[in-house]
Order: C-alpha cells, then sequence, then structure tokens
C-alpha cells in the first residue's frame, strides 16, 4: 500500500458538482463512489452538522482511509457497492436523501498503489479489483480466457481496434509463462499494438487495462442496476449527479436518464472541466457531468 498521510486524488469539477446537487444545510446525500473523500467533505461541510452525507466505496481501504480524514464532518462512511445503497439507507433508517452523486473515476490513490495493479507505470500485481477481499483479479483473467473471449472482452469494454491482435499476443506469451503484473501486460500490449503516426497521447495499454477492470469490477453492470434502483429513494426535486469517463459509462448515463419517467434532465449536453482546472488536473479532460432531479 502506498504510504501517505493525507490523499493524493484531486476530485473531478468539485465547483459544477456543487452547483448541481446545491446542498442545503440539514440536507441529507450520497456518496455512492468515496474515493478520497473530496466530493464528500464539500457535502458535509454544506449540509453541516445538522445534516448527514452516506458515503460508500468498494474499496475497504479507501472507506478505512476516507473515515479517518473526515472524521468529526457528517460523514457515515460504508463498505459497500453504490448499487446497494437503498440497502445502505435502510439500515441507516434513511428513507430518501436529497442528491445521490456518483464519481466513477479510479482515483489517484488507487493509481498510486503499485500493489492493485491499476497503473501500468508502476509494475505490481494484475489485480485490478476494486474490492480485494472478493472476486477474480485481472490476472487469473488474462491466462483462462480464450482467444476469442479475450479479443470480445477487449473490444466490448475498451473499444480497442487491435482487440484480436491483443488477445493473440496474451495466449501466445502465456504459453511460455504466466502473466502475474501490471508491467508485464502492459509491455505485451505496446508490442501489439501499430505506433500512431499522429502521435496518439494516451499510453496504447490503457483501452485493454480499461477493459479488464470493467470486466473484473462487473462495472457496467453496478451502473445500470443503480441506475435503476437510487431514483426511488431520491425526494422529490432531489437530484442525482453522475461524472463518467468514457463513452460506455456516459451513454449509459444519458439513456438512462432520458428514458426515466422518474427524472427530468438537467443537463442536455454533459458538463465538462474549463481550462483552469484541466491545467491544474489533466485527468480531469476526460470527465463528464450529467444531472437530472426527480419529479
Amino acid at each position: 500500500m502506498v504510504e501517505q498521510d493525507e490523499p493524493i486524488h484531486v476530485p473531478v469539477l468539485m465547483a459544477e458538482v456543487i452547483n448541481a446537487l446545491a446542498p442545503r444545510a440539514g440536507g441529507v446525500y450520497a456518496d455512492g463512489t468515496l474515493g478520497g473523500g473530496g466530493h464528500a467533505r464539500a457535502l458535509a461541510e454544506a449540509v453541516g452538522p445538522q445534516g448527514c452525507v452516506v458515503a460508500v466505496d468498494r474499496d475497504p481501504a479507501a472507506v478505512a482511509k476516507a473515515a479517518e480524514l473526515l472524521r468529526g464532518l457528517p460523514v457515515r462512511a460504508v463498505h459497500a457497492n453504490y448499487a446497494d445503497l437503498p440497502e445502505v439507507l435502510d439500515a441507516l433508517k434513511i428513507e430518501f436523501v436529497d442528491g445521490f452523486l456518483l464519481d466513477l473515476g479510479l482515483s489517484s490513490d488507487q493509481l498510486a498503489d503499485r500493489q492493485r495493479g491499476f497503473s501500468f507505470s508502476l509494475d505490481g500485481p494484475l489485480d485490478l479489483r476494486f474490492d480485494p477481499t472478493g472476486g477474480e483479479p485481472a490476472a487469473r483473467l488474462v491466462n483462462r480466457l480464450s482467444e476469442q473471449h479475450l479479443a470480445e472482452l477487449i473490444w466490448a469494454f475498451g473499444e480497442e481496434r487491435y482487440s484480436k491482435r491483443i488477445a493473440r499476443a496474451i495466449v501466445e506469451y502465456r504459453q511460455r509463462k504466466t502473466i502475474e503484473t501490471s508491467g508485464e501486460l502492459a509491455e505485451l500490449v505496446r508490442r501489439s499494438v501499430p505506433r500512431s503516426p499522429h502521435g496518439e497521447r494516451i499510453d496504447p495499454a490503457t483501452r485493454t487495462f480499461q477493459a479488464l477492470r470493467i470486466a473484473v469490477n462487473q462495472e457496467l453492470k453496478w451502473l445500470d442496476v443503480a441506475l435503476r434502483r437510487l431514483p426511488d429513494r431520491l425526494r422529490p426535486g432531489g437530484r442525482i449527479a453522475v461524472i463518467s469517463f468514457h463513452s460506455l459509462e456516459d451513454r449509459r448515463v444519458k439513456e438512462a436518464f432520458r428514458g426515466d419517467g422518474r427524472l427530468e434532465v438537467l443537463t442536455r449536453k454533459p458538463i465538462t472541466a474549463g481550462a483552469e482546472e484541466l491545467t491544474l488536473n489533466p485527468r480531469a479532460r476526460s470527465a463528464k457531468l450529467r444531472v437530472a432531479v426527480r419529479r
């Protein structure tokens, strides 16, 4: 685990999220992706001691760390999947909330922990699980799936045009040696993808790692479940805000909001980061915020 006293994660679209949710003093809000606790802190400071922020995360390390950093604020930090927020609210005897926030991005704290495998610039075990206490790590996935299944997964969840070539390279490599680390897989992918003549900014391994992370954590499945379930726990006039980071997520949020009779869409186009934030935090460049209100 990376050793640090303070989180290194910089929450994206902070001002835009607070403006969108318009937290009121004494209100009750739920942060479904606690992460480094930045958004939860801002919400807690807005609602004050008479309010409450219920903050959940699938990563037990993030929950433990954020709970300590947010000590003294009206935050209830819980280790849980955001799709299970209705059950978390039931356990806390909370019927309705004034707002939900889901920030679907990977935190910088997770990227900095080489034992998790999220960053291919820091070689470590190829895990990619948000919750390392359950589920199947990515290393096991890449070493057991067929070439066809790998290619389909990398294409479906990473939108990687060279998915077949990458899958073939993985299968050929693992015939000689088991793939165990993030650096090992990243280098294998880089050798399989032709160099872009346009000098593409992102690492060639990015889409493959995205695909594996989505598969390991069943991210799109749980997002769909949450988008169906959470509006029932919003009080009338309450808002739901979702920050997505790639088209697979954004498309789901957009369609779910538009097709849900319980909600009125407030963002015809997604809200994105301004020039100042992009200068300070380049990771915000792919963030898209969509907001809807309970009818």
